[in-house]
């Protein structure tokens, strides 16, 4: 027992020498910083969903260029800034790459974001350093995810250490207890035997109060995030490919969606629609489908499915009024509750539909890109400039018109939805 208690007492003599009492704090420091870091990339992954995955992949060009190596193509990170802020006050600084830049994507304004620090823009990049680069052709991770790119969520990862660090924690304090009780026995200090973990009422109280602190917010993510259905992407009746359609064959939104700048609703096409097309079109001669699953779609079969609907026989005259609609699977919901109109968002407001639908024209099997939840709208209506150049929507709002020539108002803020109401209760909910 000497001996024991000997080896004890020159571990606890270990543990407390100057020197690692000095180093902890450092070791600290080191798990906190690199905790911080990742914590960091993952607002910066937040910030890119809501701000830039819309027209910008990692490493894929999409509506704008591939954004691995930015920082690399822009050295001076002021300047980064200042485009990211406002590109077209920054183009007239006459910048040579940003100009042959604008230029090579055909012009194309980027949106402005005058709302986003620099703090924010430094974790955007940061989460664009860090991700992962996708998995190369033919490899496992490419075909088990069928060319999808796979974002990392750490999620798990930090519930499994913390849930170590937990047991660790309480292993330690239950080995504190019985040194103790160890060094009170040498020294002839009469101490009570040590309460086992399971018993101890301050440990039960304590893990009581974290599950239910866990419980809670699991309950409470849960509850917001009810009816809520992004990434959502049904198996439709007929696999259309809008990938096909609007991207290769560049067909008009609109064609197809005919409500989209008419009224309320987006609007489903009927089979006449199709039909205008698929008269004539009969077989598919494009470049191989595969679905999400990675077996390969037989556009032609997919045709012949319409022509069921339709009632439609090539090389005989159609009788349209026989035609039966499709039962196309709803994508995009929103609650009976909330008023949305397309005609408002796309005509008057000028919004792209890959604002809201992602970049659809790479899209085979369509899924809800967007949360569109209030926060999500809200956001947007926060950081969207109204477009009052060659607008007469906004013509009534003759005091704005004036601010703005006179220079009273930042042309390069601008306006934003907000202050016309955008973020008032009844504009949404009446």
């Amino acid at each position: 027992m000497d001996a024991f208690h000997t080896k004890t007492q020159s571990f606890v003599n270990m543990i407390s020498h100057p020197r690692i009492v000095r180093t902890l704090p450092l070791a600290f420091l080191i798990i906190f910083s690199a905790l911080l870091t990742d914590a960091r990339a993952q607002d910066g992954h937040a910030l890119f969903q809501a701000n830039c995955a819309s027209c910008h992949m990692v490493d894929r060009i999409l509506t704008g260029p591939a954004l691995r190596g930015v920082e690399d193509r822009w050295p001076d990170k002021t300047k980064l800034h200042s485009w990211i802020h406002n590109n077209q006050a920054f183009l007239k600084t006459g910048d040579k790459y940003a100009n042959d830049l604008y230029n090579q994507f055909n012009k194309t304004a980027m949106n402005l974001f005058p709302s986003l620090s620099d703090k924010d823009i430094d974790a955007i990049l940061t989460y664009i350093k860090t991700s992962p680069p996708p998995a190369a052709p033919g490899s496992a991770a490419a075909d088990s995810s069928n060319g999808k790119n796979s974002e990392g969520d750490n999620s798990l990862l930090f519930g499994i250490l913390t849930l170590i660090l937990a047991v660790v924690a309480f292993t330690l304090m239950q080995v504190n207890s019985n040194l103790k009780k160890l060094s009170s026995d040498k020294e002839g200090i009469h101490a009570d035997e040590p309460i086992p973990v399971w018993k101890n009422k301050a440990y039960i109280t304590l893990v009581v109060v974290i599950l239910f602190l866990v419980g809670g917010y699991l309950t409470t993510t849960a509850a917001i995030r009810l009816g809520r259905n992004k990434d959502y992407q049904p198996v439709q009746p007929i696999y259309y490919s809008h990938k096909v359609h609007a991207g290769i064959n560049q067909i008009n939104c609109m064609y197809c969606h005919i409500g989209t700048y008419q009224g309320k609703q987006a609007t489903i096409p009927s089979v006449n629609i199709c039909m205008n097309c698929h008269m004539a079109i009969t077989e598919y001669k494009g470049e191989k489908i595969f679905n999400e699953e990675g077996e390969e779609v037989n556009g032609s079969q997919q045709i012949k499915t319409l022509y069921k609907y339709a009632h439609f026989t090539p090389g005989q005259p159609w009788d349209a009024t026989k035609a039966e609609p499709i039962p196309w699977v709803r994508i995009h919901n929103l609650p009976d509750h909330v008023y949305f109109n397309h005609s408002q968002h796309v005509v008057a407001g000028k919004v792209q539909c890959q604002t809201c639908h992602g970049e659809i024209t790479n899209m085979h099997e369509v899924k809800q890109f967007s949360e569109l939840s209030m926060g999500w709208c809200v956001n947007c209506h926060r950081e969207t400039q109204v477009q009052f150049k060659s607008n007469g929507f906004y013509s009534m709002y003759k005091q704005y018109h004036q601010d703005l020539k006179n220079g009273k108002i930042d042309t390069t803020k601008g306006i934003t939805v907000e202050k016309i109401g955008g973020t008032e209760c009844q504009k949404c909910h009446y």
